[in-house]
């Protein structure tokens, strides 16, 4: 479903020339559910907003299902918009909307109908335990229930592929272990492919398995956790 070839990304720092990542290949069949691993300075944010579509700025090539990704602005954000959805550690809900209103964002930008925004933002929510927060703003809602919201939005429209940058590291481990239980249960049941950058041993361990990156290149060492 996604594949990556050859894919390195260098930054300059001054005078320096810092290579993000080198030579990284992978790939991720449909439906799965996969966590990139590894230290900071690893690389897992940078592969991540490149299979996000967020950085085009890279050597090599990305394919989601044996289509490469554009490289003109219009292009990727238009294939952004309709097959891919994103869960960000800090939530990134807007503000001054609802939970529905939030949900419902990525419908209106892909032409729903106001019913059909409607009606298929109230199903997410109440999919991911919601049901009684429809009105309900940000900043009502606690940091787990934001999450969900976030979940929530991301997989509204079905998309193909949805891109998580440490998506339980703002929260306790009982908020914690309830979004990884509603990303893989949903997921699944959907089909849709999870690619998720993180630092929580507990949510890499309910991926269907983990790509580990050190200094910019795919490892076959495991993960040391911290206690």
């Amino acid at each position: 479903m996604l594949s990556f070839l050859n894919i390195k990304k260098d930054y300059r720092l001054g005078a320096q020339t810092v290579q993000a990542l080198g030579d990284v290949n992978g790939e991720i069949q449909s439906g799965e559910m996969v966590a990139l691993c590894g230290p900071s300075g690893s690389g897992k944010s940078t592969l991540l907003n490149i299979l996000g579509m967020l950085d085009m700025n890279y050597q090599g090539n990305v394919f989601i299902d044996g289509t490469p990704f554009p490289r003109k602005v219009s292009e990727a954000t238009a294939l952004r918009r309709s097959s891919l959805g994103f869960v960000f550690q800090r939530f990134n809900l807007i503000p001054v909307m609802s939970a529905i209103e939030n949900v419902a964002y990525p419908l209106m930008l892909n032409k729903f109908s106001a019913k059909m925004q409607k009606e298929k933002a109230e199903k997410m929510l109440v999919n991911v335990g919601l049901k009684d927060f429809f009105h309900y703003r940000p900043e009502q809602l606690s940091g787990g229930q934001q999450q969900r919201v976030a979940i929530a939005r991301a997989l509204v429209h079905q998309p193909r592929l949805v891109i998580a940058d440490e998506p339980t590291a703002s929260l306790d481990s009982h908020s914690a272990n309830n979004v990884i239980h509603i990303m893989k249960t949903l997921g699944h049941e959907m089909g849709t492919t999870f690619v998720i950058a993180t630092h929580d041993s507990r949510m890499a361990s309910q991926c269907d398995r983990c790509i580990n990156l050190i200094d910019g290149l795919i490892s076959s060492e495991d993960i040391q956790w911290n206690a």
